[in-house]
């Protein structure tokens, strides 16, 4: 694949997933800073066919995300994948443009802490964040680049001690400093705050041109229709296909699985408004999201013509009445978490200089030891890939010791378990194509990786 047929390749296949209601995005967090789990994260997800990553508008952030995502296109370039995974996920950014629980941390003293408490807020927090034991420098309290305001252990705390930080994107600086450095932003807004999101609007529009979609994420209230018309009037003139994501029930997923039916009860709202674009879940999404879309009837595959994913067309802002993906914050990262636990206490034992990452555009070797493997399945390729340290090796990696890739058997678990709650939204069969191409059913678990020539 030459390097303009890989640019169009990434520039389509989200477009298209969004056409063919299989749209996957994996939400890091608005809040979450955690460098290495951000990485492989996007690394892991990106192998198995996500359409997009979402995470925090931090340039460090990106940078992590940016990482994994080049890990993964090495894999794909250089062992080769089934036509569904070989573009690039989309890159997307979030920003807020007032008060909200996906942008805020949480904080105590733990000084303060009654010394015969049973702890439920350590137990109870998703993302490892509250620590009391256990750490190198003796540190007690609230991780915060592991925090990413889910708010669970607020009312938790026997005596309420513990509250929570809020903030509001400051638009002029993150704006120039990461949406130049990223496909998608999404903003987070609630009803009545339409002069909020002009004031963000105003700042992200500048840089409009660059991007390939514009999420607006709300949730319900009273005079929702309204509100989002006059958001798309606002900003459709920006020529930017717009996703509209339901959040039903904020960063709760991985409760249990009757948290979805918010997501699914909202979605449905919002395609009856008929806006133009896409209406995409999130809030409470996790793996039953998908069969009760199936049984409901509204993850109703569709294929456009080849041709209208090569130009912006009106069919990109035309009212749809199925949903066209799902959105996973939550319940995605804790799948993956742990794997990621195990990948922190491997790489505490594997010295810097051992590590081996493909974060990085100077590949070694052609790829000729590649295409000659034999291997069956793509555990033993992932193998030979990482343990041949000259086959595929970069400079300067950004986490040296912490790397999903140098631990074949971790990444294998990974890739199990993130396609698992892929697959069952990329194998919903497609409407009969235009095109005389060819396009299966996805199945990651059998065909992430496979041998043979680029």
């Amino acid at each position: 694949m030459s390097l303009l047929d890989a640019r169009v390749s990434d520039s389509i296949h989200p477009l298209r997933s969004l056409d063919e209601g299989h749209w996957f995005k994996l939400i890091c967090g608005a809040s979450f800073q955690s460098l290495p789990d951000v990485r492989n994260l996007a690394l892991a997800y990106a192998l198995v066919g996500a359409d997009c990553v979402d995470v925090a508008a931090d340039p460090a952030v990106v940078a992590a995300a940016r990482e994994g995502l080049q890990v993964a296109r090495a894999w794909k370039q250089k062992l080769g994948v089934e036509p569904w995974v070989q573009g690039s996920p989309w890159l997307m950014v979030s920003l807020n443009d007032g008060e909200d629980p996906h942008f805020r941390k949480a904080a105590f003293d733990p000084a303060f802490c009654p010394s015969d408490c049973n702890r439920p807020c350590e137990t109870i927090c998703p993302a490892h964040a509250i620590v009391f034991e256990g750490q190198a420098d003796g540190f007690q309290g609230v991780l915060n680049e592991r925090c990413y305001g889910c708010g669970r252990c607020l009312p938790i705390c026997p005596v309420q001690h513990i509250g929570a930080h809020s903030y509001v994107s400051s638009p002029d600086t993150i704006a120039a400093q990461v949406l130049p450095l990223v496909d998608a932003v999404e903003i987070h807004t609630q009803v009545g705050r339409l002069e909020d999101f002009e004031r963000l609007w105003r700042a992200i529009e500048p840089f409009s041109q660059g991007l390939r979609a514009i999420a607006v994420s709300c949730p319900d209230g009273g005079g929702l229709v309204d509100y989002l018309w006059a958001i798309h009037t606002l900003i459709s003139p920006s020529g930017c296909p717009i996703i509209w994501q339901t959040d039903g029930r904020p960063m709760s997923g991985d409760i249990g699985k009757g948290v979805t039916h918010a997501a699914i009860k909202l979605g449905q709202k919002v395609l009856a408004i008929g806006l133009p674009g896409y209406v995409q879940l999130a809030g409470g999404t996790n793996l039953y999201t998908v069969p009760k879309l199936k049984e409901l009837g509204l993850l109703r595959a569709r294929r456009v013509p080849e041709a209208q994913h090569q130009t912006h067309t009106d069919q990109f802002y035309q009212p749809r009445d199925t949903i066209s993906g799902v959105a996973y914050g939550s319940a995605a990262r804790v799948l993956l978490t742990p794997v990621l636990e195990q990948l922190e206490e491997r790489a505490k034992a594997v010295p810097q200089s051992a590590s081996i990452s493909l974060a990085s555009n100077s590949v070694a070797s052609e790829g000729s030891q590649h295409s000659s493997l034999s291997s069956k399945n793509h555990e033993s390729l992932i193998e030979a890939a990482v343990v041949g340290s000259t086959t595929v090796k970069v400079s300067n990696p950004e986490f040296p010791s912490q790397q999903l890739e140098a631990f074949p058997e971790l990444l294998q678990q990974a890739i199990q378990l993130a396609s698992s709650l892929v697959r069952p939204l990329k194998e919903v069969s497609p409407l009969p194509s235009t095109s005389h191409q060819s396009h299966d059913c996805y199945n990651p678990a059998a065909h992430v990786i496979r041998t043979g020539p680029d």
